[in-house]
């Protein structure tokens, strides 16, 4: 292990230890305590779920910092990990850990993640503010990006969205339209276990989301403090500047960038996700 890596784990391990004894008074529940594991679409919130998910180290000993991030494609190479990585990687996490993820539903996953080691949740966003978004972050954010030196060489915004949205099928790496590259992802929402919810919740709606968060994981651990104290912690931790890909924060920007011809290729390739998402009802919009 490389030094670097090496005093980064033993620093997570020393703070889980002090995490133990600070809560050793909290009776460990049954099954033991479980792990942490927020799982995201891309562009979708992934590090303001991370930042909640980690507030619960106020009130129980959950880890205060992630432990790892998984992603199902190597970011610089654009290259797709083999399944059995995935599920390494699952396996390597411990009780008390938060990790985060763009982990596939594939049926080993779920399998894992519907058991007593986890308690698991899903944020998904607008498709359309995704491909937004993606554009933004593949052009100026994030520099080492595999389509990062193709986007810039692209016209407009107006190109770069189309492409976000179509996808790049004659691309040496995999890069697929919007509705497939979500649809890896689709089966997580046919599962109670994992908790699903939408990025604009915690955005309108975020109280009543909070308590959803919470209801999840005191389903499995029933910890003895007020409801009230554990949302105020939840919502102390929550700081999207803190966020390295934080750009704004809104809801339903896709409506300042959709051209006619960005909404036709859009209804055409993912209208009926919109609807499986809860976006939308019909392809009329």
């Amino acid at each position: 292990m490389k030094p670097g890596l090496l005093l980064r784990s033993l620093f997570y391990s020393a703070e889980k230890s002090f995490q133990r004894l600070r809560f050793a008074s909290l009776p460990e529940p049954e099954g033991g305590w479980p792990i942490l594991l927020g799982i995201s679409f891309p562009k979708s919130g992934t590090h303001l779920l991370d930042q909640i998910l980690l507030g619960f180290s106020r009130v129980a000993p959950f880890a205060r910092r992630l432990h790892s991030f998984y992603a199902e494609y190597e970011g610089e190479t654009g290259r797709k990990r083999p399944p059995e990585h995935a599920l390494a990687w699952l396996d390597s996490l411990r009780p008390g850990d938060v990790a985060s993820a763009h982990l596939f539903a594939r049926p080993e996953a779920v399998a894992r993640l519907t058991g007593r080691r986890f308690v698991p949740y899903f944020i998904f966003r607008d498709p359309r503010d995704v491909v937004v978004s993606h554009v933004f972050y593949v052009t100026e954010m994030e520099t080492r990006h595999v389509h990062h030196a193709y986007y810039r060489a692209l016209s407009d915004f107006d190109a770069r969205l189309m492409i976000s949205i179509l996808g790049r099928p004659d691309a040496e790496v995999e890069f697929p339209d919007i509705a497939a590259r979500f649809a890896p992802y689709l089966g997580w929402l046919d599962h109670p276990e994992v908790m699903s919810l939408r990025f604009e919740d915690l955005i309108h709606t975020r109280a009543a989301t909070l308590a959803r968060i919470a209801d999840h994981l005191l389903k499995r651990v029933p910890l003895p403090l007020p409801l009230s104290s554990i949302l105020a912690n939840l919502e102390l931790s929550i700081d999207p500047h803190r966020s390295p890909t934080f750009r704004s924060g809104k809801t339903g920007e896709w409506k300042r960038y959709f051209s006619p011809e960005h909404k036709r290729a859009f209804k055409q390739v993912a209208g009926d996700l919109l609807i499986r998402l809860g976006y939308e009802r019909s392809h009329d919009w």
